[in-house]
């Protein structure tokens, strides 16, 4: 028993250490990269390109949110900068739901291990919910719960026009960008930390023979089950598909499997908690009613097809 205790606890902190440093190199660059574009890409430009117009700009948001190797935390930067730009608040939302879930990381380890129809079909249904979850949450008035702080652009410090009496160097427009963004990272660093650590937690101290007993065919809350527990389940792109495949070999229902890739993929722990810096109270618990309902239609929907 002490044995397996010092493995969870050995796995927990490995997992901290890595996700700490995956994500803040992660938040540091993509953050970084977005005050770039927004050098160079006027916000009227974006705010044109994401507007909802037609449904032209939801779409362009989903595919958007395809093309782009974020996962659910690294999408938080990314999200920032288009508020930032007074983009559309529902092609906002559609770009918060679509990127984790479909970026081609995942996209390609679906087909690999589970076929080209299983993956169109997961792709239909994460394109199709995060488009209608974006149009209803704006058509709803859920931009109301946006955090006004939210839209204000970070002040990067340093001298204005004088310094000690002295007239200050101009700073680059790459230094300007840099201390923006940092300024940005240790706003959020408390809830990144706390939601790593969290995450962390669960995943070195949940073992799959549970996930798997709680989620099998013979189970017929199996689907929620796997839905809820994939949110707090914090796992990378990358390890997600490899875990439900095994636990698909453990006796776990595919249905609920393709609800615990939605669950844990589309949102997690430390994601909710980075969301805190943006959204209210209200908002995040509808970003979470939306994943878990998409997990869930999508395992039920996919029960039922195949």
């Amino acid at each position: 028993m002490p044995d397996i205790t010092m493995k969870m606890m050995q796995d927990t902190l490995n997992m901290f250490a890595f996700l700490a440093a995956e994500l803040t190199v992660l938040f540091l660059l993509i953050s970084y990269l977005v005050g770039v574009l927004q050098e160079y890409i006027p916000p009227r430009k974006i705010q044109r390109i994401l507007s909802g117009r037609n449904g032209r700009g939801y779409l362009v948001a989903g595919f958007l949110g395809a093309i782009t190797p974020f996962c659910s935390c690294s999408t938080i930067p990314f999200l920032k900068g288009l508020l930032r730009a007074r983009a559309g608040f529902g092609t906002m939302m559609v770009f918060l739901f679509a990127s984790p879930l479909l970026n081609p990381v995942i996209i390609g380890l679906f087909a690999v291990t589970f076929g080209l129809q299983v993956t169109l079909f997961y792709f239909v249904m994460a394109m199709g919910v995060s488009v209608v979850a974006g149009y209803l949450l704006e058509k709803l008035g859920f931009e109301q719960f946006v955090k006004p702080e939210a839209y204000i652009e970070p002040l990067s410090k340093g001298c204005g026009a004088v310094c000690a009496g002295q007239a200050a160097a101009p700073i680059s427009k790459w230094r300007r960008i840099w201390q923006a963004t940092w300024k940005d990272f240790k706003k959020v660093l408390p809830y990144l930390i706390g939601g790593i650590a969290l995450g962390s937690m669960i995943y070195g101290f949940m073992p799959t023979e549970l996930v798997a007993r709680l989620a099998n065919d013979s189970n017929p809350f199996a689907i929620p089950v796997a839905a809820v527990i994939g949110i707090p389940l914090y796992i990378r792109a990358e390890a997600v598909i490899p875990l439900s495949a095994a636990l698909a070999a453990k006796g776990m229902g595919l249905g609920a499997v393709m609800a615990l890739i939605i669950g844990s993929a589309g949102a997690s722990l430390t994601e909710v908690i980075l969301l805190k810096s943006i959204f209210k109270n209200t908002m995040i618990v509808a970003f979470l009613a939306v994943i878990i309902a998409m997990a869930v239609s999508a395992g039920v929907l996919y029960t039922w097809l195949f």
